[in-house]
């Protein structure tokens, strides 16, 4: 997939989160993203591509940006982050080791080389950063669902996207020494397109929650980039003061030599 294949994917991607579907998929992204980000502390966080999901909302970082491969459409009032426009996600314009956050919305499925995408996030986070990463479900019944559109020409979900598993994208993290640390799934109704049908299927959220779980058509993971031979120090809760030495008295030794001298 060229650079310009690639763009279209990715902005064919925006329309479809404007249907009741993708509406339905956007409420439960903001949702999780809102409750992990809120708690993620830093000075630098990162949005890369797809600004129709704001991720970094409820972070509280002084310094959050979002890059795209074009300028996003903003209407009157819009507090988004700031814009920074990229020509490619696989070479971010960032140092190395400079931010504590990113979030990947959907990137790695429309990436040429996801792989590289991973490398650069891997590049510019600290030790200890975190990327959180938001991919659509292949083990679903919208993965079903979008097999038979490829063959059939009714596509549900933008066709060029090649959705990724779970358990393949733990192997590609684990590469690069980042560690999963949380995971999870949503979107439990099948893939319908109409709103009413989709209200209709709104207690299946709690029920796949519960006895399908790895099912769920929309799934975000959250990783760790981890230092070998680094250990993080905490701050010293508990002082105690040195005890000093205390002298032996040796009285006593003394005292039995004498008497047995004489």
């Amino acid at each position: 997939m060229d650079h310009s294949s690639l763009e279209k994917s990715i902005i064919a991607l925006g329309p479809w989160l404007e249907t009741p579907t993708g509406d339905y998929v956007r409420a439960w992204q903001q949702a999780r993203l809102d409750e992990l980000t809120a708690d993620i502390f830093g000075f630098n966080a990162v949005q890369i591509g797809l600004p129709q999901i704001n991720a970094l909302q409820a972070n509280r970082m002084p310094n959050k940006w979002l890059t795209d491969m074009r300028m996003p459409d903003r209407k009157p009032g819009d507090k988004r982050v700031p814009v920074v426009v990229v020509h490619d996600f696989a070479e971010l314009p960032f140092a190395s080791q400079s931010l504590d956050l990113v979030v990947l919305p959907h990137v790695l499925e429309f990436a040429a080389e996801p792989h590289q995408v991973l490398r650069e996030v891997e590049r510019v986070l600290i030790p200890e950063g975190q990327v959180i990463i938001c991919g659509f479900n292949p083990a679903s019944l919208w993965g079903l669902r979008q097999v038979a559109g490829r063959l059939t020409g009714a596509h549900f979900l933008p066709q060029d996207g090649e959705f990724i598993s779970v358990p393949r994208l733990k192997d590609w993290l684990k590469l690069l020494n980042m560690e999963v640390n949380r995971g999870h799934f949503g979107c439990y109704a099948p893939p319908c397109t109409s709103e009413k049908w989709l209200k209709r299927f709104n207690f299946m959220e709690k029920a796949g929650n519960r006895w399908w779980p790895y099912l769920g058509a929309v799934y975000m993971v959250q990783a760790i980039k981890r230092i070998r031979g680094m250990r993080l120090i905490g701050p010293v809760w508990t002082r105690q003061t040195a005890t000093a030495r205390q002298g032996v008295p040796a009285t006593n030794k003394i005292h039995r030599q004498k008497n047995r001298n004489g």
